[in-house]
């Protein structure tokens, strides 16, 4: 598959682009002859990998975080529809959360990188899709491959954003929570699934889940499957400060969904709306805010991953 890099020099607190010659001579070596450009404003890697794939590249990689790859996956797309639905995401983990690699249980490590990168094997890939509302109130569309929230996880995006991320990902995303939940208080959401009738609730976050993990390493919605169709809902009620200090081991390996004040469900669409500002979190970011309507696209695109053995 030709191969296109959609690098974020920025990642890894700006280690991605110091160590670029190191980075692409050692992929040279192993997977071959690359295409590859840099991101230089926010958004940008939506149209370096939208353009690639016009371009004829079947294997688009997304060196970066959570972030990048959210950009990457947006450019797969075209008025809603897949460019070429043969072309496949790949993953060079090199940001703060690079949550959505722990879903498929993999390292962070260049090599394992490279190991996914060198096959042709690909795997299905759900992409959900938020329509939501900007800060300036205007409608926009946005794809995610991993999760979007909203309310108190929102805030953490904005924290973790506005400070430093040299801690790392756990401690920058576990600083910005603190922070966060200090001046939080649960808000008036009404949710609508699958076209049911809807339901008022008081909600700490609302996690929308493809994959497991968001907010640097905590397992928000442990049983969902990144292929099967289905979003995978968890509502958080209640929580504050002191919860999270005290259920903190819970949130991060997953048994919180058996504790009080949390609640799990599936569904294909999920609209939800609020008379308060309640703030997006997509992949990492915080674009904007409530109402917003989520659908889900069934294996909309490929993801790489390792040949099979044995």
């Amino acid at each position: 598959m030709k191969t296109f890099l959609v690098v974020n020099p920025n990642s890894a607190n700006g280690q991605t682009g110091k160590r670029w010659l190191e980075i692409s001579a050692e992929l040279r070596r192993e997977i071959g002859e690359f295409g590859h450009a840099f991101t230089s404003e926010p958004m940008e890697a939506v149209s370096l990998a939208s353009r690639a794939i016009r371009d004829g590249y079947e294997s688009i990689v997304a060196v970066g975080g959570d972030g990048t790859v959210n950009e990457v996956v947006n450019g797969f797309f075209d008025n809603g529809k897949t460019i070429n639905p043969k072309a496949a995401l790949g993953l060079i983990p090199r940001g703060t959360g690079v949550d959505f690699r722990r879903t498929f249980e993999w390292k962070a490590d260049l090599s394992s990188a490279i190991s996914r990168l060198k096959g042709d094997r690909t795997a299905p890939l759900d992409v959900g899709v938020l329509e939501y509302t900007t800060h300036s109130g205007d409608t926009a569309t946005r794809h995610f491959v991993n999760i979007c929230s909203f309310g108190a996880s929102g805030l953490v995006d904005r924290k973790v954003n506005e400070t430093t991320k040299l801690l790392g990902g756990k401690a920058s995303f576990m600083l910005g929570t603190l922070k966060a939940l200090l001046q939080y208080k649960d808000q008036r959401i009404c949710l609508g699934v699958d076209g049911q009738e809807e339901e008022e609730l008081d909600a700490t976050t609302v996690a929308v889940a493809n994959g497991k993990y968001f907010g640097g390493g905590m397992c928000v919605a442990p049983g969902a499957v990144p292929h099967d169709g289905l979003f995978d809902v968890t509502v958080w009620s209640g929580y504050g400060f002191s919860d999270f200090i005290l259920k903190a081991k819970s949130l991060y390996d997953g048994s919180h969904v058996k504790l009080t004040g949390t609640r799990c469900l599936r569904c294909k669409t999920l609209t939800a709306t609020s008379d308060d500002e309640v703030l997006l979190d997509v992949d990492g970011e915080q674009p904007g805010r409530l109402p917003c309507r989520l659908t889900i696209l069934p294996a909309a695109i490929r993801l790489k991953i390792e040949e099979a053995t044995g």
